[in-house]
């Protein structure tokens, strides 16, 4: 769960998100909302993310602000618990 909050949230290309669903929600506003364990059993969601799974969320009034912070200043709205496990990552991160 750590290392998908990383991936998410801190690993970048160019300053944005490196997954390209990840940008593609960010550009548009979204909030990296929560990651979910084991969301995913199918044969394809375990090959492909272990079975883990994100939600964006869009605030609809915080969308265009979240959209262009995201685009002018590389910044990522995320929510408290994507945060903790960023956080929590970096703490025991050998990276």
């Amino acid at each position: 769960m750590r290392l998908c909050a990383w991936y998410l949230y801190g690993e970048k290309h160019r300053g944005y998100a490196l997954n390209p669903v990840a940008n593609f929600h960010l550009q548009n506003g979204a909030v990296l909302w929560r990651l979910n364990w084991m969301a995913d059993t199918s044969p394809r969601g375990i090959g492909a993310s272990c079975g883990l799974m994100v939600n964006y969320r869009y605030f609809l009034e915080d969308t265009a602000r979240n959209s262009a912070a995201y685009l002018g200043t590389k910044q990522i709205k995320a929510s408290e618990q994507v945060l903790a496990l960023v956080s929590q990552f970096q703490q025991n991160s050998k990276l």
